[in-house]
Formats: structure tokens, sequence, C-alpha cells
């Protein structure tokens, strides 16, 4: 179809049938949600070098105590809005003024800048520096330079197109007297953006005198543009608003119908890649209707500040955005002034910016939701009856429940369906989580295990260098924050004496790959422990370490673990799989083994009869879909081996970590986030993996009371003296009483029960006697 023939279709078919192809658009372009922004408005200048007949925001120096906003006054309204919450610094002003006022020029000479844009740039670097709040720029007029220019201190500009009509700009029009509302100034601007790498918004107005005709055509300038640069991010289709004062005040607004038509013409002249937005406190009595219309954004919504373009229209209160979008069965999902795509590709965030963009985003590129991470000492935000942190009303897609429906009857769900099920928010994921629950139920009954035993990490000296590990020393002389160390055998034995004597059946022995153990080292390390406690099982070594105990050895991997088997090894714990995905591998883990390599000597210990556990480490720097890809890999294996025990989400703990340090790291998983893992792992391993585990260690003991809530039916073992968790800066204690983790059970109504490592029942816990923790409090 050709553009023309797009218009006059876009013109010609009935309102109501151009609504429903724009809503298909958008409801098959992604997860079922609309965004926002939590911003304060940062208005630095309200000079203008141009006078739009509709404009209240320009004014004259006469009007100003000054031509601009000082830094501090930047700053003040800037921790205003960090104090509430907000992630975007909104920077508006009028274009160049300087062209046009002395006052402007001989403010900025007085201030030490040439020009209107550095000393947008000085203020968003002091934003940004002094609050982490990302700005986001507009600022009129900009060439290819002065967008790279902002790239280190803004997360993305915006230029309104407005219209793509030369007309508007000849006398009468409402463009008349403005410069820079040339149609072509404001599409070489736009595509200079692209060229700079700069996540872009644009859109136009409707009702300022433009045709419907003309509506469409600069949609399809956008459109072109986009294909271009691929940097637009949003098209914002705003109605106009005749305000008093100006000398469009008695002009007539749009007609509903055709402004609806626009937002829809929108939603279907764009890519699936561009977002469509239209204002919520100009459109309060329809917000509704936009919905029905195509859109998935409403913009920015300040907490703090007014929208001083349009004083009159005042926020809507997200409460009532939120249950107006659950009524559509979309939930209402804060994201940062740059989406999610732009988020999580390289090529689009400046690598001085990055650090600031991750500590406020979740793993789909949108905002973090919370303060919560895995390892603060803070009580986690679900509790009992309320897993996700409160209760979500509005429908959710039959699509949603057919999916459901199959992983209950045991099939293997496609990768994007995964992914689909941990994008899921509000009334969709309780539902997730409702599932998951009754699949724990159906499958392993209400008991709550664990296993009484101990961590013996034998050596904290390691060669590796995993950018997620505050626990490895490189040497004795690396003079890092804990000392480094290397327990001898007679220590090892007599930790596992220790152990035992307190009533553990399980020793867990894990350490760094030290530059000196060889496969006869682990063996030694085994035999000790088996000879000080012949009937404590040992659950020891990682895959890493069995890779490397045979490498040292020049021996095949299988003929490795066979040994060790015959010495007493009971189960390999699971660990150092991290995210199987060597994308990831690559960035976090480089000189770890591959995903197939860990797959291949974990399936080597199950065909020797060698029972393991898996794990998977989430929140640093992977996205849903390798969370999607692990779990299938896990799954498949399982299905060939059947060798896996129970399922372990290890949240990061980010704290101490160096690639958080580095800035190369989200700040862990958030608490959404974390109950999906563990929910929608129980849905995908349904009918492989039984147990499903709640790490107390990572989440606090309320944070596993909570899980019991979303498929978890163990908590793992008391493990005395862990020690990793700790050395990243979690806050939870080193071991648990039997005491405390029935309190975990009782808060969630369930029994607690003792196991053995490979899951065979040792009986209920008698009564506890009194504890210090009152879970009831904590969930």
């Amino acid at each position: 179809m050709t553009d023309v023939q797009l218009i006059d279709r876009l013109l010609r078919t009935p309102l109501g049938e151009v609504l429903a192809e724009a809503r298909e658009r958008r409801d098959a372009r992604g997860p079922q949600r609309l965004t926002w922004s939590r911003k304060v408005f940062i208005p630095l200048s309200r000079l203008c070098a141009d006078v739009c007949h509709y404009c209240t925001f320009a004014t004259t120096p006469a009007q100003l105590p000054a031509a601009y906003l000082s830094p501090d006054e930047v700053l003040e309204i800037a921790r205003a809005g960090q104090a509430a919450g907000c992630k975007e610094a909104l920077f508006t002003l009028g274009d160049a003024p300087e062209r046009r006022y002395g006052a402007a020029r001989e403010w900025l000479a007085r201030a030490g800048f040439a020009r209107t844009i550095d000393y947008v740039r000085h203020c968003a670097e002091l934003v940004l520096r002094e609050t982490g709040l990302l700005p986001h720029v507009n600022a009129g007029l900009m060439d290819e330079g002065d967008y790279r220019a902002l790239k280190p201190f803004a997360a993305s500009c915006g230029l309104m197109l407005e219209s793509a009509s030369a007309r508007l700009c000849a006398k009468g029009g409402a463009h008349f007297g403005s410069p820079d509302k040339e149609p072509a100034l404001r599409l070489g601007s736009i595509a200079a953006a692209g060229r700079a790498a700069m996540p872009m918004t644009s859109g136009i107005l409707v009702g300022i005198g433009e045709t419907a005709k003309e509506r469409i055509e600069a949609l399809i300038a956008l459109r072109d543009l986009h294909a271009e640069g691929g940097h637009l991010q949003e098209v914002i289709v705003q109605n106009f608003a005749p305000k008093p004062g100006t000398k469009m005040a008695a002009a007539p607004e749009s007609a509903e119908a055709d402004f609806l038509r626009a937002v829809a013409a929108a939603r279907i002249v764009l890519p699936d890649a561009v977002s469509v937005q239209a204002p919520p406190n100009l459109n309060d009595e329809r917000l509704a209707e936009l919905i029905d219309a195509g859109i998935d954004d409403w913009g920015g919504i300040s907490p703090v500040t007014m929208d001083h373009v349009n004083p009159e229209a005042p926020w809507p209160e997200v409460a009532r955005l939120a249950a107006i979008c659950a009524a559509r069965g979309r939930p209402l999902v804060e994201r940062l002034t740059a989406y999610p795509r732009f988020v999580q590709d390289d090529a689009w965030i400046d690598p001085a910016l990055r650090p600031a963009v991750l500590r406020l985003a979740d793993s789909e590129g949108l905002a973090r939701e919370g303060d919560w991470s895995p390892g603060v000492a803070t009580p986690a935000p679900g509790r009992a009856g309320a897993v996700l942190g409160a209760r979500h009303e509005g429908p959710t897609a039959p699509a949603l429940h057919r999916l459901l429906d199959r992983a209950a009857g045991g099939a293997e769900l496609a990768q994007d369906e995964i992914v689909a099920l941990f994008a899921t928010r509000g009334a969709a994921a309780q539902a997730v989580v409702v599932a998951a629950d009754a699949l724990r139920r159906e499958t392993m009954g209400d008991a709550v295990t664990f296993v009484v035993n101990r961590n013996i990490n034998y050596t904290n000296i390691c060669t590796h260098a995993c950018s997620f590990c505050a626990f490895s020393k490189t040497s004795s002389k690396a003079g890092l924050r804990d000392r480094p160390y290397d327990l001898d055998l007679a220590e090892i034995a007599g930790r596992a004496r220790e152990a035992q004597a307190r009533g553990a059946t399980e020793v867990c022995l894990q350490g760094g790959i030290h530059p000196r153990y060889t496969g006869d080292t682990y063996a030694a390390i085994l035999g000790a422990v088996k000879d000080a406690c012949p009937s404590l099982h040992v659950h020891a070594f990682s895959p890493l370490e069995v890779s490397q105990g045979a490498r040292t050895l020049g021996v095949p991997v299988s003929d490795y673990l066979a040994r060790l088997r015959d010495l007493g090894l009971g189960s390999l714990p699971g660990t150092a799989a991290e995210i199987l995905d060597d994308e990831i591998r690559a960035r976090i883990c480089p000189d770890k083994l591959s995903t197939a390599e860990w797959l291949a000597v974990v399936g080597s210990a199950h065909r020797l009869g060698i029972a393991t556990t898996a794990t998977i480490m989430f929140g640093h720097c992977e996205t849903p879909r390798h969370w999607a890809r692990h779990l299938l890999a896990v799954r498949r294996l399982q299905v060939e081996t059947g060798g896996f025990t129970e399922f372990v989400p290890l949240p990061f703990v980010h704290m101490e970590a160096p690639m958080y340090r580095r800035g190369e790291a989200r700040k862990g998983p958030t608490w959404r986030e974390t109950v999906l893992m563990h929910a929608v792992a129980r849905i995908v391993l349904h009918g492989q993996i039984g147990s499903m585990q709640a790490s107390w260690v990572k989440l606090g003991l309320g944070g596993a009371a909570t899980m019991l809530g979303a498929g978890v039916n163990d908590l793992g073992g008391v493990l005395m003296n862990e020690s990793i968790s700790r050395a990243a800066g979690a806050a939870h204690g080193q071991d648990v009483t039997v005491a405390d983790l029935a309190g975990i059970a009782e808060s969630a109504g369930r029994s607690l029960r003792q196991r053995s490592t490979l899951y065979r029942d040792l009986g209920a816990v008698a009564e506890p006697e009194a504890r210090e923790t009152d879970f009831a409090l904590l969930v």
C-alpha cells in the first residue's frame, strides 16, 4: 500500500474500524501494559526565539526574575523530585532564547556559557551527578554535535515535530513568526538525533490549523525518520487546548472523533517499536477512550511539579489512572525516560551514563519498583496472602490461562511463552503466582522441608575473576576486605564433626578455584570428611571444581566423578550455573565453564547415579529471555537424566559485587522479579523437578517465608557458616535455627518437616522453642 493509499484508507474507514485496528496492532506488539514516567519538570528558561500562537509557556524577560534558573534552583527542584521517587528530570525551555533576547545573552555570558545548549548540558550533568535522576532534554532545535555532547548526561531528548505542514508558518498560521517551527528544520534536527544515537521523543499537535491529511503526513514523516535512525522511542499525539491570553484563545479544539482518529492512525502508521502516547492531563475525561484508541504510554507525570507548558491541566492521580488501566486489562507500569530497548542496548546509552541507568532499571529495562534488593536488612515487601506486595484487580487475558493450563499438563513451554510469564504485572502476575502455588500443592503437598547442614567453604582464594563474586580472593597478598584463607584437612574434618554433633545430616563443601588444588586435593578433602564422619552426607564440589579436578589429573570428567562417588561423594551442588547462556557468561564469568560444559558435567554426574541440584543466579545484567533459556536448558537435561533434586533461584546480591561497583549491573532483582522467578520456575519445571527452594540467605527469613506462597516447598538448610552471600554484602545471618524455619512455615499456615539431602523424609519437627523473631511481623 502506498502512503497515498494509506492516508486515504485511514481517513475514509469508519472510526470504529480504525480504532479496532489500532488496538489490535497495539495488543500484538508486546506485553499487556501501559507505561508512564515519574518525572520532575525543570523549566530551565521560559524565554524563546519563537512566538507560537497557542503557547503560554514562553514569556518575556520583564516577566521573569532571571533569564534562566540558576544551578541552585535547578538542584532544588531536582532534589524535590528525587525525594518523591522521581527517576526523570525533564528539562524544558524555549528555542535558543539568546537569539532573540539580550537578557539571555548577558545571563549566559556572566555564567560563562556561549549558548543555551551549553548551559543545558551543564545542568544535566549537575542533576545526574547530585541526584541520580536521568535527564530528558527538550531544548528545541539541536544539531548532531549538540546531541552527542548531551549523551554522557541525558538518557533521552525530545523535539515535537508538531506538524509537517509549512503552511502553518505562513501569515495567519499558528507558527507564523516562529522560524524554528519550519518542518524541514525540525525533521532535520530529529534526523540528527538518530545519527548521534540519541533516544528521541517526538509528536504532533492536533487542532492547530492542520488538516486531517496533514496529521497523517506528519506521522509518515516521523515513521520515515525512524526507519533511517531507529531512534524514535515514542510519538506523542497531543490535542491542542486553547489558552486565554494567546492569539488562538478563541480557536476551537479538535473534535473528539478527529483526535481519536489521529491517535489510532499513529499506532497504525508507526512501527511497533515506537510507542504512542497521549497526555493524560489534557484528556482526563477520556482516558479509557484513549486506551481503546491504541496508546501504550501516558508520558511523564510529576508528583512535585506542575505541567509548566499546560498549567491549567493538573496531572491525574496515579492510583486513579492505574485503576482505569487495570480495568482495561493493561496494568500501569513505570518506565525510565529511555525506553527498554534503548536501556538494554549499549549502543544507545553512553558508558558514562550507564551506571545511573542500571541503578534505576529492572530486568526489562523498565523502572525499578521499590527500594528492596536481595541481601538488604529491610523487610521484604510481600506478605502471606499478598505475595507480590499488594492485591491486584482487573481481567487477565484468556491466552495466559491457556498457557498456564498447558504447563500444568506437563507441556514444555516455548521461550517466548516463558518470557511472557516473566513480563506479567498486576492481576496477570498474581494469576501466575496462584497457578504456581497450586502446582506446588498438587506436587509436593503442604509440608515445608529443610535439611540440617553446614557450609564449609574451604578456601576463598580463586584464579577466576567472576565479575559478580565478592567472595573470592586472588592471592594471600590481595589486601582486599576479607583475608584470604585456605583451610587444612584437619580443620575441615573438625568442622564436619562439629556439624554432625549439632545434628547435621549434610555438609556442603565448596570453595574458590585455588591455583594449587588438583583433583587429588578435592579427593583428599572428601576423604578427610568421610573418615571423620562416615555417615554424614557429603554434598560437594561445583561442576567447575569437578572439571578443574579432572583437568589437572588429565582424566575424563566421568572417570573423575566415578572416583569421587566411590570415595563417598553423595551429591553435587548445581552452583556455577549462574545464567546458562553464553552471551551472559561471556560478560560475568568468561573463564568459567560454558553452558554446554556445565550441562555436560552435571549430566555425567546424573548418569553415574550422583544427584545434583540446579541453580540460577539472576538480577545483574541479564534479561528474562536469558532466564527462559536457562530454565529450558535445566528442564531438557532433567527430561534426559532425571538427576536434579531441586531448583534454587539465587538472587544477585549487589552491594559488594565488583560488577555493580563498576556500574555494570543492576541492584539485584526487584521483589516482583524475585517472586516470579520462583513461580515461573515452578511452572516451567512442573512434572520434571518437584522441589523448589527459597534461599533465606539472599531473601531474609521474611522474604523466604513469603515465597512459600509462590510455589516454594523447601527452605534449604540451616547453613551453619554460609559466607559467600555475606561477602557480597548480604545483611542476613550466617545460620538459622530449626525454630526459625518452623516460624517461617507457621507464618504460611504449613508444617515443617526435616529431610535428607536426597529428600528422604526424616519426620516432623517437634514444637519449636521460643524464638526471638516474630515471623507474623515479617510476613
